[in-house]
């Protein structure tokens, strides 16, 4: 186990096998490699906290339990980047956005997070699909799946 700094929990313990490879960084983010998924106090949101710097860190989410028809079509050639050869050795996440105004909490469904889930490698892809938006509200998407609608 290793200890770590993090931004929203202070001091934690984790384990280096937990630990996320980022090797292309993410977006704004390039110079930082090292990542680890820590949960957070509201399930079912973790943290994405950066190793390399303890006041890094991205609110992510399954975006499947928000949009259980979301699709990432994405070419198998950027897959191999990061070693996936199935589809079941993927795992997706999403990046939220609590803005400090109070107004909608929102998934970047555009630029998915894609996880290999047996190398714990990992890449944020921009998917070409123009379906998927960067702020898809996440109460009002959480409310369509109650009513049955689509997302």
């Amino acid at each position: 186990m290793i200890e770590i700094t993090t931004k929203a929990m202070g001091k934690i313990s984790v384990s280096e096998k937990n630990f996320i490879d980022i090797p292309e960084g993410l977006f704004g983010f390039e110079e930082y490699k090292k990542y680890t998924m820590v949960n957070s106090e509201y399930e079912p949101f973790l943290w994405l906290q950066s190793v390399e710097n303890q006041n890094l860190a991205f609110l992510i989410i399954d975006p499947f339990l928000i949009c259980s028809d979301y699709e990432t079509d994405i070419d198998d050639d950027l897959l191999s980047k990061i070693g996936i050869e199935k589809p079941e050795d993927i795992i997706v996440m999403t990046i939220v956005t609590v803005p400090q105004d109070g107004s909608s909490i929102t998934a970047n469904f555009q630029g998915p997070l894609i996880i290999n889930k047996n190398n714990k490698k990992c890449m944020q892809v921009i998917l070409s699909d123009n379906k998927w938006s960067t702020k898809v509200d996440i109460m009002k998407n959480l409310k369509s799946q109650l009513e049955g609608t689509k997302c």
